[in-house]
C-alpha cells in the first residue's frame, strides 16, 4: 500500500525519474549538500535520558563539525560546537562525559556549562580582549518528545515538532519521554553514499523481493507513505508462526503493553525525517538511525535502542528476538545498498523509473532537486559548478 504525495503532480518531467547517478559520487556534488541539505537539517544527538544530571554531555560529529549538547547547572540544555574560541582546540574527545566546567585541554581556557568564557590563563597578556565576547559558539537546539535534536544554520526550516505534527498522535501513545538507553550508541561504517541508505529506507518494493523475514512476520500488510518532511512505513505481525525460529519466538514471547492501543500490540512503526534520521518503533523498544555523510561515496550509520521500564522475563527476551530479527535484515540492506552504489558507477546507467508506488523516494528526489537544481542533468556537469 502506499499514498501518493497531493504536491507530486505529474507537470515535472522529471518527477517519475531517480536522481542521476553521478550525484551518488561526485565530490562537488557531496559539498553542495553539505551546505543545502545538512548544514540546514536537524539531526538528533540523543534523549534527554542521556544528559539526565548538571555537566552532562553528548556529542556528535558530521560534516566536518562537531557539536556538544551540555546540561547547565540550571539545568537547561544547550548545545554549541566543540571548539575553543582560543586557537580552534575541540574541547571533549568522545561521545559523551560529565564535567563541572568545560575546560580546553590545550591552554586550560575555561568554559562554563552555559558557554560563557570564564577562565583565561595569564589574562593580563591580553589587555584588550573581552571575555564575554568570546564564549562557546551556540548552535541551534530543539527537544521532540525527549530526543535532542540540533541544527548547525537556522534556513528558516521547519522545526522538528512541525516536521512531526501530521503524526503527534500516532507517536503519543509510545510515551517517548520516559525513554532510557538500553545499550549505547554504535557506528557502522558503510562505503556508500548516504543517499543509498535513505532510498533502501524507505523503499517498500525490494521488502517482499529481499526480507524474507519481514515477509514472513508482515504478509501484505507493508505500507510507505510520504508527508512534506517525513516518510511512514508500517507492517503488521501476522497471527501465522514464521518458520524462521527468532521470528516464531518473537511473534509467542511478545507480550501485552499497557500503554499501547490494541491495534499497536503488534504494529512496526517507522518514519524517517528529512534528510537521514529515522526512527523504528516497535512495541517493545524505540530505536533512532542515522546515516551521516563522510566522503561522496562513504558515511556512518548512526543508531541505538531505548526502552521504557519493564522487568518482565517475555519483554527481555522480545527485545532480544527483535535484534536478532533486525541485525538479519541489517545485513540484508548492507548487501542491497553496496550492490546499487557498485552498479552507479557504470557508465551505461544513469537515471532510472521511479513507480506510482516509490512515493517516498519520488518526495525525496524532487526536494534534492529544490535544493542543488543541478541533479536535474543527468551527466555530470564541468567541474565548477556549484561556484558559478
Amino acid at each position: 500500500m502506499a499514498t501518493l504525495p497531493r504536491d507530486i503532480a505529474e507537470t515535472d518531467p522529471l518527477d517519475g525519474w531517480s536522481l542521476p547517478a553521478w550525484t551518488y559520487s561526485d565530490p562537488e556534488f557531496f559539498a553542495a549538500e553539505r551546505e543545502r541539505v545538512f548544514a540546514p537539517s536537524w539531526q538528533v544527538v540523543c534523549h534527554e535520558s542521556d544528559v539526565a544530571e548538571a555537566g552532562d554531555w553528548h556529542t556528535l560529529e558530521y560534516i566536518g563539525e562537531s557539536v556538544i549538547v551540555v546540561r547547565g547547572h540550571d539545568r537547561r540544555l544547550r548545545a554549541f560546537t566543540n571548539v575553543c574560541r582560543h586557537r580552534g582546540s575541540r574541547l571533549v574527545d568522545g561521545p559523551s562525559g560529565c564535567a563541572r566546567k568545560l575546560v580546553c585541554p590545550y591552554h586550560a581556557w575555561v568554559y562554563d556549562l552555559d558557554g560563557r568564557l570564564t577562565g583565561v590563563p595569564d589574562s593580563q597578556s591580553y589587555p584588550e580582549f573581552d571575555k564575554a565576547r568570546h564564549g562557546l559558539s551556540p548552535v541551534g537546539i530543539e527537544v521532540w518528545r525527549g530526543f535532542i535534536f540540533v541544527r548547525l544554520v537556522d534556513d528558516g526550516g521547519p522545526t522538528v515538532g512541525q516536521m512531526m505534527a501530521p503524526y503527534e498522535a500516532m507517536v503519543a501513545p509510545y510515551r517517548f519521554e520516559e525513554l532510557k538507553t538500553l545499550g549505547r550508541v554504535t557506528t557502522r561504517q558503510r562505503a556508500v553514499n548516504w543517499k543509498n541508505v535513505g532510498d533502501n529506507y524507505s523503499d517498500g518494493l525490494h521488502i517482499p523481493v529481499a526480507h524474507p523475514g519481514l515477509t514472513r512476520l508482515f504478509g501484505a500488510s507493508y505500507g510507505v507513505e510520504a508527508e512534506a518532511h517525513v516518510d511512514r512505513m508500517w507492517g503488521d505481525l501476522m497471527d501465522r508462526p514464521s518458520a524462521n525460529w527468532s521470528e516464531r519466538m518473537y511473534q509467542r514471547l511478545l507480550p501485552p503493553v499497557q500503554h499501547l492501543p490494541e491495534d499497536r500490540q503488534r504494529h512496526w512503526l517507522y518514519f524517517k525525517l528529512w534528510p537521514n534520521v529515522a526512527f523504528d518503533i516497535y512495541p517493545d523498544q524505540v530505536d533512532f538511525m542515522q546515516w551521516l555523510p563522510t566522503g561522496p561515496e562513504t558515511c556512518t550509520i548512526r543508531e541505538i535502542s531505548y526502552v521504557l521500564d519493564d522487568d518482565r522475563r517475555e519483554m527481555r527476551a522480545a527485545r532480544y528476538l527483535n535484534w536478532r530479527i533486525n541485525r538479519e535484515v541489517n545485513a540484508e540492506d548492507t548487501a542491497l545498498i553496496s550492490r546499487v552504489q557498485a552498479g552507479m558507477a557504470s557508465r551505461s546507467f544513469s537515471v532510472g523509473p521511479l513507480s506510482d508506488k516509490e512515493v517516498c523516494l519520488r518526495r525525496f528526489c524532487k526536494r534534492i532537486r529544490e535544493l542543488i537544481p543541478e541533479a536535474r542533468q543527468n551527466e555530470r556537469p564541468s567541474s565548477g559548478w556549484s561556484q558559478a
